[in-house]
C-alpha cells in the first residue's frame, strides 16, 4: 500500500486508528477455548467489530510465535481475512545483517504479504536496507519507544549534543523516505513527539501507548500530526479485552468506534 492510498483511507474512515492483535490466549473469552484455532475465532470477530473503524491491524508477532507452527498458522489465517484495503504491521521488530535481514523481509513481504514490519535500527543500514528493497511496503523503525528501558540508550546525548534517537531519525533518511519509512514513537512521551516530528516532518509515526498504557490521544494528535494525519494510533488491550465474556465482539467495537469518533474531531481541528 502506497501512501497515498493510506491517507485516502485515513480520510474515508475519519480514522487513524491500528488495532493492535496482540491475542494471548490467557486472556481470550473461555469460551473460545474450545474452538478448533481459538486465536483465528477471537481474532476473526475482533475484525468483524472493528473493521469500520480501523485502518490498520498490527498483530504482534510473539503472541503467534510462542505458539508453535499452530501459532503461525493463526497468524496467516488472520492476515488473509484482514481487508484487503486495510494496512498490516507485522510488530516483529527484526534487524540483523544483510543475509538474514532480506530472508526476514521475504518471510513478511512475500510469503505472508503484510505491507510493513517494525524494525530494530541499532545495526545500522545494511540491517534495514533490504526491508526497503520491496515495493509498497514500509520499514517501521523503532525511534522513541514509550517503555521504561528506552532511557537507558535513546535519550542520551552525542558529542554533538543530540540524543540518540535524533540521530536514528536523522541517518536513516539517508536510507529510506516518507514513501517507504515510519517511525515507532511512544504516545506517553507528549511533548516528546513534537520534538520527534521537527526531525521527521512528513513521515508516518506508529504511536502504540493511548488507552491502557495511559498516552492521550488528544496530546498525540496536537504534537504529531501533519498534513496527511502522519499517524497511526495503535490501541490494543483497550479493544482486545474490553469484555471477557460472550459479548467481546461488541465491547471492542464499542471502544473502537469512541476511539474513531474522537479520531475525526481531531482530524477536522488539525489536519483540515
Amino acid at each position: 500500500m502506497d501512501k497515498q492510498t493510506l491517507y485516502n483511507n485515513i480520510k474515508q474512515k475519519s480514522s487513524f486508528l491500528c488495532v493492535g492483535l496482540d491475542t494471548d490466549l490467557e486472556k481470550i473469552p473461555s469460551h473460545l477455548l474450545k474452538e478448533k484455532d481459538p486465536i483465528f475465532a477471537f481474532n476473526k470477530q475482533i475484525i468483524d467489530n472493528t473493521a469500520d473503524y480501523a485502518v490498520a491491524y498490527k498483530p504482534n508477532i510473539a503472541f503467534y510465535e510462542a505458539l508453535g507452527p499452530s501459532g503461525w498458522e493463526s497468524l496467516q489465517k488472520t492476515l488473509d481475512y484482514i481487508p484487503k484495503d486495510i494496512f498490516t504491521i507485522a510488530d516483529a521488530k527484526r534487524g540483523d545483517i544483510g543475509n538474514t535481514s532480506k530472508l526476514y523481509a521475504k518471510a513478511f513481504f512475500e510469503v505472508m504479504n503484510f505491507d510493513s514490519i517494525t524494525v530494530a535500527p541499532y545495526m545500522g543500514e545494511d540491517s534495514v536496507s533490504p526491508f526497503l528493497e520491496f515495493e509498497d511496503k514500509w520499514v517501521i523503525l523503532l525511534a522513541l519507544t514509550s517503555n521504561a528501558g528506552s532511557h537507558d540508550f535513546q535519550v542520551l546525548n552525542s558529542e554533538q549534543n543530540k540524543p540518540l534517537f535524533a540521530h536514528v531519525l536523522e541517518k536513516s533518511q539517508q536510507w529510506g523516505t516518507d514513501q517507504n519509512m515510519m517511525y515507532v514513537v511512544g504516545a506517553t512521551r507528549g511533548e516528546k513527539i513534537a520534538e520527534v516530528r521537527k526531525y521527521a516532518p512528513d513521515h508516518f509515526f506508529l504511536v502504540p501507548g493511548v488507552g491502557a498504557q495511559g498516552g492521550s490521544l488528544e496530546e498525540v494528535a496536537k504534537y504529531g500530526m501533519n498534513s496527511t494525519c502522519g499517524l497511526l494510533v495503535n490501541s490494543s488491550r483497550g479493544i482486545l479485552y474490553a469484555s471477557s465474556g460472550d459479548d467481546f465482539g461488541n465491547a471492542a467495537s464499542k471502544e473502537a468506534q469512541k476511539l474513531q469518533q474522537e479520531m475525526a474531531s481531531l482530524l477536522e481541528q488539525y489536519c483540515s
